[in-house]
């Protein structure tokens, strides 16, 4: 394990107090490249992750299936640098934009987002397709 998975600490209290957890005590935190705006990937924090990923410039999420923590390309090399975190208006989701190494889906895909496109509504895709947008 790196020194990023094994850096425990408290999240400062200003922020602490800020946060709106889900009642098991998490936060999505959405990973967001910071220079194309692409939207990576979901994945969770506590009190701990955020700690974490504020202090190393590392993303550092709660893994709900195997409850533990775990920083993002320990075991892949596929890294997340931070380079911002925000908090949304109502205080209960984080947006992290970072600088991807690699792919940020466990599957290998660049996004988490790129398989299962439910709807699109851009011409370009319209046409290229064959599929309408609702209304079309």
């Amino acid at each position: 394990m790196t020194s990023s998975t094994s850096r425990p600490g408290r999240l400062d209290p200003e922020i602490a107090a800020r946060l709106k957890r889900s009642p098991d005590g998490l936060l999505p935190a959405i990973a967001q490249q910071y220079d194309t705006h692409e939207v990576l990937m979901l994945g969770w924090m506590d009190d701990e992750a955020l700690h974490r990923t504020l202090t190393t410039g590392r993303c550092t999420y709660w893994s709900r299936s195997r409850q533990e923590y775990w920083a993002k390309g320990d075991t892949s090399g596929h890294v997340q640098h931070v380079k911002s975190v925000a908090l949304d208006c109502d205080a209960d989701t984080l947006l992290v934009r970072v600088d991807q190494i690699g792919a940020a889906c466990h599957t290998g895909a660049r996004t988490c987002f790129d398989a299962d496109v439910l709807l699109t509504d851009t011409p370009a895709d319209r046409a290229g397709s064959g599929a309408h947008a609702p209304g079309q």
